[in-house]
């Protein structure tokens, strides 16, 4: 039987991180596959170290450690390319910018080694960006399964590793679309709340004290009688950021059935009212999230380049029958 595939993490403690736990610290920042009982293990068997020292679980994790982890992955799927259509924004010798439609899951994991977006891209190009391991080829950054819009790939390691540096230094402007439940008093705000692991579900994120800093600047551009069109702006790139802040203030996407964004009680509907949102979530199985614009400097051109990725068409029916002002935005297959 062949040797089980190493994982490995490296995690600079933020300046800002308070003194908590090393298992209580990791169990919020490692992936959800990797349990508390396994933390406890890795810990146990020294593979979990400290500025290059092994450590015990109790140990207060400090600003500017260094924190490594080796990690036994069970297994490595096999990719395979395969012929997936892709929506392509643009695209050159060594940049692929795509629409990612809702529903398509970006890289395999357990349960789907095949059909995503990396068995497409491989298919499609030639060659691709191996930064980020074998299973990725490719990928800089993500978005989830059922959010829909931009993502920019690399065909090469050299550009694959200047765009990474943008998004790093949050130089790259990201801008979604989002429809969410309730109305804002503010038009226009910040959202600067920490984001980490929620001590009640591992596969879930939520605002907590330990978490990593955390900004989405909003600003409200419709209103319906209990719905909100907004378009965000992410300061920062955590995982779910933009569903995890929007729920914590009590305004969870619509459709988002990790976050609440399915309930309709979450606020006071009239009759009328409440036989409209069911009959929105049923025309839309996912959250209404879109990842619609970016700009970004090309790394070999030094060109700004402004994308703009279109609505696919069950985000764009739910806009039609709120009665949304269209006439800025576009659908995938024609324009307004």
């Amino acid at each position: 039987m062949p040797a089980n595939k190493v994982e490995s993490y490296r995690i600079v403690i933020d300046p800002l991180q308070r003194p908590v736990r090393l298992d209580r610290f990791l169990a919020q920042r490692l992936p959800h596959h990797i349990t508390r009982n396994q933390i406890q293990r890795l810990l146990k068997a020294g593979r979990i170290l400290v500025d290059g020292k092994a450590s015990k679980a109790s140990h207060q994790v400090a600003p500017g450690e260094l924190l490594t982890i080796e990690y036994d992955l069970p297994y490595e799927p096999e990719l395979y390319p395969e012929n997936i259509a892709l929506d392509v924004v643009f695209e050159d010798e060594t940049i692929l910018v795509i629409n990612k439609p809702p529903g398509l899951i970006v890289h395999p994991g357990a349960g789907n080694a095949t059909g995503t977006l990396v068995n497409a891209l491989i298919y499609h190009c030639a060659h691709l960006s191996n930064e980020n391991g074998p299973l990725r080829p490719g990928i800089i950054h993500r978005l989830d399964k059922d959010t829909s819009g931009l993502m920019v790939t690399a065909k090469d390691n050299r550009v694959h590793a200047a765009l990474k540096n943008q998004f790093m230094k949050r130089t790259i402007d990201k801008y979604y679309l989002a429809v969410v439940w309730g109305h804002f008093q503010e038009k226009t705000g910040d959202i600067d709340l920490p984001i980490g692991r929620s001590a009640r579900n591992r596969k879930k994120f939520a605002v907590v004290e330990t978490g990593r800093p955390s900004l989405t600047r909003y600003e409200v551009l419709e209103e319906y009688p209990f719905l909100s069109l907004v378009r965000l702006k992410l300061e920062t790139g955590r995982t779910h950021q933009i569903r995890v802040h929007l729920s914590h203030i009590h305004h969870p996407v619509f459709g988002d059935p990790f976050y609440g964004g399915r309930n309709t009680r979450i606020i006071t509907l009239n009759m009328q009212d409440r036989r409209l949102a069911a009959h929105l979530l049923e025309l839309l199985n996912r959250q209404a999230l879109h990842a619609w614009q970016l700009r970004l400097v090309h790394p070999l051109t030094g060109a700004t380049m402004d994308l703009e990725a279109p609505l696919h068409e069950d985000l764009w029916q739910i806009l039609e029958i709120l009665g949304a002002e269209l006439s800025g935005l576009r659908k995938v297959g024609g324009a307004c």
